[in-house]
């Protein structure tokens, strides 16, 4: 039997002389079980919100998108687009025109991102499950229509239920500016609105999704003109096959084309979200070892109190290395108990919630109940960084007390 572990385990659960320490002891242990719960649960709510964000951009965001190296536009053709097509993991291939464009409806005017799309994504966008109000439809007969994001919709006053054409303006690439008439520098196109769409406060702020044979109309571009193509890949499709297809298709396309994929198309607010992440975790790690600080203070009146059992432990023929282990382990297992513990109520807690949303969210939003997914790269961080501080602030006591106790020894020699 390992002897520094079973003396440890006989001091932690033993009755001692004095009552204080079992209770700060105890205060310790539940301490570290609060604090590992919290840290489980508060990354599973941040990994839900996470994955919520996230699949509200795959909405707007393809799995990869293909644009020029150099310039704005692109004529898609060759084999290669061919071969895309025809990949099984491929679910649709559309095409897009983006710019910026000036607008003008029933006397507000403002920027915004006009994207137009072919038919494809008319048909198969998974915008259409976001649409706060009317319907996502850019065709009606001959009528060319438009859906606004709701933070553009609210800013101009666009309503499907109007009948007010959205004008939209951009420079003419074919005219020279006029000073005496800058209007007729100017191409517009008309649209109707039919829809109001609802992702996040980005997108919905600037965004209007209209017809991409409008938004080439208004550019003035001849032909099958794009500023992107949008591949978007079968649900569930593993990260592997995404990687292969993106490298496959770069190779095929050459030099004067980028493919990205979702993080590498929004790199800051992806980057950004990790970082906050790594910021949560950070000030929660902080905060057990504060609450740690007590498993310090009860293990140093425990060296205090035993230390005639320490003389006669080494009057036995112990050495200074197996006492030292005997303290650091009950320290260690104080935080130990605790991990063990905060790990069971924190895993419940989330699995509780994930499944079965018992806790609501405040007010109208896109989800009724707090969003939470457990991870278990977050359980084994948690369990690596609690289990780290424990051993360290179990150190400290055991380290500093054999400090004094050499100083004291020393200085009784020099007396001598």
């Amino acid at each position: 039997m390992n002897l520094p572990f079973f003396i440890a385990g006989r001091y932690l659960f033993a009755k001692k002389s004095h009552n204080v320490i079992n209770i700060i002891s105890a205060i310790s242990a539940i301490g570290m079980t609060i604090g590992t719960a919290a840290l489980i649960i508060i990354l599973s709510v941040y990994n839900g919100f996470d994955s919520l964000v996230k699949s509200m951009l795959s909405n707007v965001e393809p799995d990869l998108l293909i644009t020029p190296v150099e310039g704005k536009t692109f004529v898609p053709q060759g084999d290669t687009y061919d071969w895309i097509y025809g990949q099984e993991s491929v679910l649709n291939m559309c095409c897009v025109l983006e710019e910026n464009v000036f607008i003008n409806y029933d006397g507000h005017q403002g920027l915004a991102v006009a994207k137009g799309v072919d038919e494809i994504y008319e048909q198969e966008s998974p915008l259409r499950f976001h649409m706060r109000e009317g319907t996502f439809s850019l065709h009606r007969g001959d009528v060319r229509l438009a859906c606004a994001g709701a933070g553009l919709a609210s800013r101009m006053g666009i309503s499907p239920r109007f009948v007010a054409p959205i004008e939209i303006y951009y420079p003419s690439r074919t005219r020279s500016i006029s000073l005496g008439n800058p209007a007729a520098s100017l191409e517009s196109v008309n649209v109707y609105p039919s829809g109001v769409f609802n992702i996040n406060n980005d997108i919905d702020s600037k965004y209007i999704i209209l017809p991409i044979e409008v938004m080439q109309e208004l550019l003035e571009y001849e032909g099958n003109v794009v500023s992107g193509v949008e591949i978007r890949l079968a649900d569930g499709l593993h990260k592997r096959e995404l990687k292969r297809l993106q490298k496959e298709i770069s190779a095929r396309l050459g030099e004067d084309f980028r493919v990205s994929d979702r993080f590498q198309q929004n790199e800051s607010l992806y980057r950004m979200m990790k970082y906050e992440k790594l910021s949560i975790y950070m000030i929660l790690i902080f905060i057990i070892v504060i609450i740690a600080l007590n498993i310090f203070g009860s293990l140093s009146m425990l060296i205090i109190e035993k230390r005639g059992d320490i003389g006669i432990l080494r009057s036995m023929g112990a050495q200074d290395r197996l006492l030292k282990n005997v303290f650091i382990l009950e320290g260690w297992m104080i935080s130990l108990l605790g991990l063990a513990g905060g790990i069971v109520i924190g895993v419940a807690f989330s699995l509780i919630q994930q499944h079965f949303g018992l806790i609501k969210m405040p007010g109208n939003f896109v989800v009724q109940a707090y969003p939470v997914i457990l991870s278990w790269k977050d359980i084994l961080a948690t369990a690596a960084g609690v289990t780290v501080i424990g051993y360290l602030i179990a150190l400290l006591p055991v380290a500093s007390y054999y400090r004094k106790e050499k100083r004291t020894a020393y200085t009784d020699s020099g007396s001598l």
